[in-house]
């Protein structure tokens, strides 16, 4: 788990498999009770890290897209 701020972070589990579900890559694992979970596969060391974190180094709050995807969203709301 590589979300920093996800409960699981740095924690290694077993990977099943990886996959787009209603339009979004997911990755499942198996837990140590053996029980399956589905996670974003961004939240994973399956995906390459994001160059915006990693120039800012944990001191942004925000990925650049995420904020995009924020201005779309608003302005959405207030054309």
């Amino acid at each position: 788990m590589t979300h920093p701020f996800h409960p699981l972070f740095g924690q290694e589990f077993d990977f099943v498999l990886r996959g787009l579900n209603w339009h979004h890559d997911r990755a499942v694992f198996r837990d140590g009770a053996d029980h399956l979970h589905s996670i974003p596969a961004a939240w994973t060391d399956l995906v390459t890290e994001d160059p915006s974190n990693v120039v800012a180094a944990g001191r942004a709050s925000f990925r650049t897209q995420e904020l995009l995807d924020l201005v779309c969203l608003l302005n959405a709301f207030h054309p």
